[in-house]
């Protein structure tokens, strides 16, 4: 009989102790003690999930995940909600970081705080060759007419200066600017107009007509254009967004933004809508769609008509406070032949359209080129004022309506008056919107409205501005449940990008983009919901953003 040996002894015990240890799995971070919701089809919420490589790899309990996987970094929930991170699937990222670069005229109250905000900004600014601004809204004024360029003129009477109206699609420009842009009261613009009073512009140049002075201005320096798209991801990362958008940027810009994206520069997502022009359609269609980690470039960028607070908006009927029915800023050939072209490519086309004329024109000439069902996520913008008769058409041909819940509530106060009543009825339609193809995409149009998609959130949901008015909230059927609302903001709206395979939803394999804030949106007061703080923003695993309570 053999003896056994010192060393069979000693590889017996070694199989008996590492039989009865399970090894746990190397990860790159993990997130515990969380109130985790997935936004996945089930709308599962979890406690836990480990990353690897950018990507989650493993979702479900605290217990299970500590027990299983082991990383270096490891964070703390301390029971806080975490979602997907958050999208905003019609933005104006790169006019944010020219925003940012411009005095600020949101908020004003009257003709005179604009100047002296103005006076304030120059002061700061004073070798700039323009003064520019933007955010005024003469609905928030007592006087709610448009100003004219008399009390520009006279502060600042050597220095053209260019303030852009909240929705960008008006300008109030002094004489020195209309000088150098050569407006005269005659000048004719298609899709924009010239406004003159007692034979002289005034001051305002509608839609189209602000580029015959905008044109003018000394285009960003490469260096500079980088420094603006900082500062707007910072601006962006500090509200939760982990993608935003580009809606309407020519060539250099898209990439520009690549060109940042690869060397590091540039961390957050963007999809971005090339503006539709007969150059770019020749130069992207043959290139077809174009998709790295950070950077989706699939649509084109169309716009229908202007917008309903400077009455470019284009109405089937007068406007309750105006003889005209405004205009659209194409002609229905030009745009007939914009969408022939992009269905006849692998590009989503997406139009912006504000007033019902727009949207019926444009839903029309879809179906037209979309023949029946599909999934070619067509996709119309803004939707605001949409006839009862022409909201099937969302779902006759799966067009998405991409709309932005902040436009109600900022526009509830006087939309009556450009609408009337009944006519009023038809607009801001969400839920309406919603159930045609069984979801939506909530936006915000920023620098148009806050950055923030806590605000579009809480809009849709309660449809009450910061305030808490009106009481009972804005026709209140319209209003979208808070998981519909959280979906807008990430899964639906990332459906919307063709996006949903990679990111949009907590799930195994997809980026580990998502974000912790202080409350839980889906269970706390309705008024807390627009002051909730970001606690952390993590891209890919990475956080780019962080504060602390």
């Amino acid at each position: 009989m053999c003896k056994p040996t010192i060393s069979s002894i000693l590889y017996l015990f070694s199989l008996l102790f590492l039989g009865g240890c399970k090894t746990s799995t190397q990860v790159d971070l993990i997130v515990h003690n969380g109130l985790v919701y997935s936004v996945d089809s089930t709308f599962a919420i979890h406690e836990a999930f480990a990353v690897k490589d950018g990507k989650f790899v493993a979702i479900g309990s605290s217990d299970e995940i500590l027990k299983n996987y082991e990383a270096d970094s490891v964070i703390d929930a301390g029971g806080r909600p975490v979602y997907p991170g958050l999208y905003d699937p019609h933005s104006h990222f790169m006019g944010l970081g020219r925003k940012l670069d411009a005095a600020d005229l949101v908020g004003t109250t009257s003709y005179e705080d604009v100047i002296q905000r103005l006076k304030a900004f120059r002061a700061e600014n004073p070798d700039r060759a323009w003064l520019l601004g933007r955010g005024w809204d003469q609905n928030d004024w007592q006087d709610k007419r448009f100003p004219d360029k008399a009390l520009l003129d006279a502060a600042f009477p050597d220095v053209p200066v260019l303030l852009t109206r909240i929705d960008g699609h008006a300008s109030l420009v002094n004489s020195k600017a209309l000088l150098l842009g050569q407006v005269r009261a005659d000048s004719k613009v298609e899709g924009g107009l010239v406004m003159v009073k007692n034979g002289q512009p005034t001051g305002i140049l509608v839609d189209r007509a602000s580029g015959l002075v905008s044109r003018m201005i000394p285009a960003y320096t490469k260096e500079e254009k980088e420094e603006i798209l900082k500062e707007a991801e910072q601006a962006c990362l500090a509200m939760g967004l982990t993608t935003v958008s580009d809606a309407g940027l020519d060539r250099p810009d898209i990439e520009l933004i690549d060109e940042m994206h690869k060397n590091g520069k540039l961390k957050i997502r963007d999809y971005v809508m090339i503006s539709v022009s007969p150059t770019n359609l020749d130069y992207y269609i043959p290139k077809g769609p174009y998709q790295s980690d950070r950077l989706t470039v699939r649509s084109f960028k169309i716009y229908a008509d202007g917008a309903l607070g400077s009455r470019g908006a284009c109405l089937l009927q007068p406007y309750a406070d105006d003889p005209s029915t405004g205009f659209l800023l194409a002609s229905a050939k030009e745009l007939e032949d914009f969408t022939a072209r992009i269905a006849n490519s692998d590009f989503q086309a997406n139009t912006h359209c504000i007033g019902d004329s727009a949207n019926r024109l444009m839903l029309d000439l879809y179906g037209k080129y979309l023949k029946g069902p599909n999934d070619r996520r067509w996709r119309i913008e803004h939707a605001q004022v949409v006839s009862t008769a022409d909201v099937p058409k969302f779902g006759k041909y799966n067009i998405i309506p991409s709309v932005q819940p902040t436009h109600t509530t900022s526009d509830m106060d006087w939309a009556d008056e450009r609408l009337g009543a009944e006519r009023l009825k038809t607009a801001y339609a969400f839920k309406d919107l919603m159930q045609q193809n069984g979801y939506i995409a909530l936006g915000s149009d920023f620098p148009v409205e806050a950055v923030s998609p806590l605000y579009g959130f809480h809009s849709a949901v309660a449809r009450v501005d910061t305030q808490g008015n009106p009481a009972g909230g804005f026709q209140m059927e319209n209003a979208l449940s808070r998981e519909d609302a959280l979906r807008g903001i990430t899964s639906w709206a990332a459906r919307a990008n063709f996006e949903e395979k990679t990111r949009g939803s907590i799930e195994k394999g997809k980026f580990a983009d998502f974000v912790i804030l202080e409350k839980d949106i889906m269970k706390i007061p309705l008024p807390e919901i627009r002051n909730t703080k970001v606690l952390r923003t993590v891209i890919g695993g990475e956080t780019l953003y962080k504060q602390t309570l």
